[in-house]
């Protein structure tokens, strides 16, 4: 089973839409990833639910 998936978040800082890999055999996880578009910073919340489901908080670096 494969335990990467794609998903589309909203940039904290420039609102742009962009494509992030999350690791789905992570139940809890908080990781930066920079922005693909204007390279600030992103901090990512991911929690993966009892059925596999990820959900993603996006912040700003310092929130």
């Amino acid at each position: 089973m494969n335990q990467l998936i794609e998903r589309d978040i909203e940039c904290p800082y420039c609102g742009e839409t962009i494509t992030v890999l999350l690791d789905c055999s992570v139940d809890n996880q908080q990781y930066i990833e920079d922005c693909q578009v204007c390279c600030r910073p992103i901090t990512l919340n991911v929690s993966i639910d009892f059925d596999g489901e990820a959900a993603v908080v996006v912040s700003h670096e310092n929130e």
